[in-house]
């Protein structure tokens, strides 16, 4: 199975998303609401409430505005509107965009979002076309250098753990979206202390793209990552090493 892409895990560890405090403060704050309308608001039965809120922790979000979120999520306060969309693409180079969007406009956010492809050098595409080459997987991400994949495994496999991916730096662990709790859970009892862990779209197989196409790709994705109604932003490229270098530098 492919893993989370180098320059994905580049982009984490240089904390982009923290020059973006308002806009990660208004993504965190939709997906509790989402989670909250969908399953409930009480974060023991509702797994993706609960990863919602932990990730609403970690950039710090007040705790009276998550339980704004949630009680605007089951209706006890009055919210507007808002829908869960998928948009499915083409990018530089063939490769495939799936973008999650959270909006209260239907129309203009997939024009907005079908602009940005054609601009970027990709293509709006019909729906399903690329869905079915992302697999919905909890991933976790841990330094090699501090631990060794038995250590990973070990701690995790009761837990759910399905597959260890290496990743450059980092070990990836990979378990299904169901087992994501108990798995970050066994990890953290381990006091085994993880890079990154979320629920996200994993590519089933990635291309390679050479540096052009690359930087390209990158423009795209940060535009579309940029957007206002845009939560999130999956695709299967990887970057050649030249690019990765500078990326990191």
């Amino acid at each position: 199975m492919a893993g989370h892409s180098k320059w994905h895990n580049i982009q984490h560890r240089k904390g982009r998303q923290d020059a973006k405090r308002g806009k990660i403060f208004t993504k965190v704050t939709k997906e509790i609401f989402l989670a909250a309308r969908t399953g409930g608001g009480d974060p023991n039965t509702n797994n993706r409430l609960r990863s919602a809120i932990e990730s609403a922790k970690n950039v710090n979000l007040p705790k009276d505005k998550i339980e704004t979120a949630i009680k605007k999520g089951t209706g006890e306060l009055a919210a507007d509107s808002l829908d869960e969309v998928f948009y499915e693409g083409y990018g530089p180079g063939g490769a495939a965009i799936l973008v999650e969007a959270v909006t209260d406009n239907k129309n203009r956010t997939v024009a907005e979002v079908r602009h940005m492809l054609s601009k970027g050098g990709g293509s709006m595409g019909e729906s399903g076309c690329v869905a079915w080459m992302f697999d919905n997987k909890g991933v976790l991400s841990f330094e090699k250098e501090v631990y060794s994949e038995e250590e990973i495994l070990e701690a995790g496999l009761e837990a759910g753990v399905e597959d260890i991916v290496d990743d450059g730096q980092v070990w990836q662990v990979m378990c299904a979206p169901e087992n994501f709790i108990p798995v970050k859970k066994a990890y953290d009892e381990a006091e085994i202390q993880y890079v990154e862990a979320q629920v996200t779209m994993v590519p089933k197989n990635t291309v390679d793209v050479d540096l052009d196409t690359g930087r390209r790709l990158l423009k795209l994705y940060e535009a579309l990552d940029d957007h206002d109604d845009v939560q999130n932003v999956y695709s299967n490229f990887e970057l050649p090493e030249e690019l990765l270098k500078e990326l990191e530098e």
